[in-house]
């Protein structure tokens, strides 16, 4: 059973450490690093220092280097720091000679992650796939958690399943496993029943890098009050809506956002919930072009794609939230290439539908900017699919 939030955890104060390994640069990690700080706020934290150093691959006793690793500590007692988050998945060893280390409580970015997802599961089906993700990244670790839980006060990243005793071991935990899988695979078979009740009409889903605004348009376009705000994994349980557009009914869906580094357990147990996506006749990409690493976002949403078997349907490009866009000119002088923030937003589109063989579109959903546009190319699309899908439907058009 999930514990109840502390009042304490958005007090809890986190330091930050990530490695520049050979495999990534310097702007990847720091991107990494500022998501990762996201993260902790996400989760009710406040990331205080950020350590990163570069080595060609993670240490395997404390994932950073000796000396790296004193400094960290000397900081964290001197500071009075609650817990410390590394960027990577740790192995059952490096947790517990961190926990040695540090003297404090010792996160991972996967365990952060299905912090996050446990608090802001919902139904039934969301919170029941957030607990197989998290007795899977716990299988592995049985002996630390059990040794070290007891010794926990809660907070960030002690959202997981009720504390046992020593005796709840691995076949416990394979057995509660295997419950959780046959608990959804009975709602799975429930939801196909009600996704067979929604015949003849086309299917879109919204897909998209988490917080890029996809429930602010899933709201837009449904005029429903699907949950939004400007945190990470905002929606965890899919929604569908029937949406009309000139009177051309079509079914949307809004579902979970992807991220750097999304654990493996959580894209096996939420292959259910992105079922939407699988299944749709059309994607609806959603891009936050304001990002500075969008174009990175977009290859980690088509690589999620690819690992669901969604990665070969039509897809419509909506680059979001071009109020929030800043243009910065390059001096004259400077001969670095130029990134995206140092393009007219005007030429970055052209560029873009030039290259790309796909329908996009620069929209700003919060502020309404080019909706009346983005309208008329969505029932563009559904209606030409419409027709070669229901071609005795076609009266409608």
């Amino acid at each position: 059973m999930l514990e109840k939030d502390s009042q304490l955890e958005k007090f809890e104060r986190a330091v930050l450490v990530g490695v520049i390994t050979d495999e990534t640069t310097e702007e990847q990690a720091n991107e990494y690093m500022e998501e990762l700080a996201f993260l902790v706020e996400t989760a009710g934290g406040t990331p205080v220092k950020t350590f990163t150093q570069k080595l060609p691959k993670a240490d395997t006793r404390y994932f950073v280097g000796s000396g790296k690793m004193s400094e960290i500590r000397a900081y964290i007692k001197e500071d009075d720091i609650d817990f410390a988050v590394f960027d990577d998945e740790l192995t059952p060893s490096q947790l517990r000679n961190l926990e040695n280390e540090f003297n404090c409580k010792i996160l991972d970015r996967t365990l952060l992650i299905l912090d996050i997802f446990a608090r802001r599961a919902r139904t039934s089906y969301a919170k029941t796939q957030v607990e197989l993700a998290q007795y899977q990244y716990l299988l592995p670790r049985l002996t630390r958690m059990w040794t070290h839980l007891s010794k926990q006060k809660g907070g960030i990243g002690m959202k997981g399943p009720g504390e046992k005793e020593i005796e709840t071991d691995r076949r416990i935990i394979r057995d509660k496993i295997a419950l959780l899988k046959k608990k959804l695979s009975k709602i799975d078979k429930q939801l196909l029943t009600q996704r067979k009740g929604r015949a003849n009409l086309i299917r879109v889903a919204l897909v998209g890098y988490t917080n890029v605004g996809k429930s602010t348009i899933m709201n837009m376009l449904s005029k429903s009050d699907v949950f939004a705000e400007d945190k990470l994994f905002a929606t965890l349980d899919t929604t569908v809506r029937k949406v009309v557009i000139d009177n051309l009914p079509f079914l949307l869906s809004d579902t979970v956002g992807f991220i750097h580094k999304l654990p493996h357990d959580l894209v096996e147990s939420f292959k259910s919930t992105l079922y939407e996506a699988r299944e749709a006749d059309v994607l609806i990409h959603v891009v936050d072009i304001s990002h500075s690493n969008y174009q990175e976002q977009i290859n980690v949403v088509k690589e999620t794609l690819k690992d669901i078997d969604a990665s070969d349907k039509p897809v419509i490009m909506v680059f979001n939230k071009i109020d929030a866009y800043k243009y910065i000119q390059k001096d004259s002088d400077d001969l670095t290439p130029p990134k995206s923030e140092n393009i007219p937003l005007e030429e970055l589109q052209e560029m873009w539908i030039a290259q790309h063989n796909t329908p996009a579109i620069f929209i700003s959903a919060k502020e309404k900017i080019n909706i009346l546009n983005f309208r008329k190319l969505i029932y563009n699309k559904i209606r030409d699919m419409h027709a070669k899908k229901y071609p005795f439907d076609n009266f409608l058009y």
